[in-house]
């Protein structure tokens, strides 16, 4: 019979879950769906359980756990009583990620992809998405209110960029299968940003993605994405450390998720203002 996941990724994006997903996928005792961002729980949830499990048909008593990594589910109001519901006490993952630069890189993706607005400055006062997404207390009280604390895994994005070993050992040890050594070329842990070599080539692949998606083809969406050619051809690397945002933009977002920052210290005991700078 087709297994259901036992664990999930659930966000948020920017925070390293391609590389977490790329990781995991090479575990031989890990099955994820090959496809990331199922969007299950969130989009397409009226396709139904069976729609669901056919995404991990390939399973094998081999595999201790079996999961999905989607980065928008620790946002949507209704995820996690779904995961809950259909799922039971499934274990749960989050990397977090300072606000302002997971609200930057998120802009940076999206206007690789022609979306947002021109200006970062623009995509946040009108584009509620790059602020929500920086909610993560609120999110994670919502998976509290159906999983128990320690069915909660949370990672800090930072530990990713300094100890990428560290990082996916404390993953591996939570998910209950061996730890599995990373070789040199993953301990550099490719998180670089990349400009579009052709905004609109990018955008229209993009636009094309999302409907084969849309009509069940998130397999070949996966693959597809995957793929290091796909990268460079779309794409080219830019030097992140030459752009930042304005300081007015850091007040701005600073300023707006402040609450959230003090409750991931107070209830979670998260030491993120002295880690982000805050």
């Amino acid at each position: 019979m087709t297994r259901l996941p036992t664990f999930i990724y659930v966000g948020p994006d920017k925070a390293g879950s391609s590389w977490l997903h790329e990781m995991l996928i090479r575990h031989p005792q890990v099955f994820l769906s090959p496809a990331k961002d199922l969007y299950f729980f969130d989009r397409y949830y009226d396709r139904g359980l069976d729609w669901y499990r056919e995404q991990f048909a390939g399973a094998t008593p081999e595999h201790r756990v079996v999961g999905e990594v989607c980065q928008d589910y620790l946002f949507h109001p209704q995820a996690p009583a779904r995961m809950h519901h259909d799922l039971g006490e499934v274990k749960t993952m989050v990397s977090l990620r300072d606000p302002v630069e997971r609200a930057w890189s998120s802009w940076l993706y999206a206007r690789k992809h022609g979306m947002f607005h021109e200006t970062f400055a623009e995509s946040l006062r009108e584009d509620p998405e790059l602020l929500e997404h920086g909610r993560y207390a609120s999110g994670l009280e919502r998976m509290l209110e159906q999983f128990p604390r320690e069915s909660i895994h949370v990672a800090l994005f930072d530990d990713l960029l300094e100890d990428p070993q560290t990082f996916l050992d404390a993953t591996t040890d939570f998910l209950g299968v061996d730890r599995m050594p990373l070789s040199e070329e993953d301990q550099e842990a490719k998180l670089s940003a990349a400009a579009a070599r052709s905004t609109r080539l990018s955008h229209a692949v993009r636009r094309t993605a999302d409907w084969v998606r849309e009509h069940d083809g998130a397999r070949l969406v996966g693959a597809v994405k995957r793929s290091p050619l796909v990268h460079k051809v779309l794409y080219r690397p830019i030097d992140k450390s030459a752009l930042r945002p304005d300081d007015a933009d850091v007040a701005f977002i600073r300023d707006a998720l402040s609450g959230e920052v003090d409750r991931l210290e107070r209830d979670f005991g998260l030491p993120v203002r002295s880690r982000w700078g805050w």
